[in-house]
């Protein structure tokens, strides 16, 4: 037997290649990652005040903070979009403690 397809059948497709993502910030990163940064940039009360969902608000931690995330999307957006302005905002203050260059 060989692994060729019968004649006149379609030749199966080729495995797609993932497309590289350089520009994406958030490519390569966990979802827990990005919760213990912005929890220790922010802090857990902060934090709760930014995105006020129960997970940051009662009783926060990690763990639960990823159990809810994962199985709601909206709240995981808001999350990942407070963690791209929170590279912003780490850029920002990189640039300002910079000296002016000649």
């Amino acid at each position: 037997m060989t692994d060729e397809a019968p004649a006149g059948a379609p030749p199966a497709p080729a495995p797609a290649a993932k497309p590289a993502q350089p520009r994406n910030p958030l490519h390569g990163l966990t979802l827990e990652a990005i919760v213990t940064s912005l929890a220790d940039w922010y802090g857990w009360e902060h934090l709760g005040e930014l995105v006020p969902i129960r997970c940051f608000q009662i009783d926060p931690s990690v763990g639960s903070s990823l159990k809810f995330l994962r199985k709601t999307p909206w709240a995981r957006e808001k999350v990942e979009s407070l963690y791209l302005f929170m590279l912003r905002e780490q850029r920002r203050e990189q640039q300002q403690q910079q000296p002016p260059q000649e």
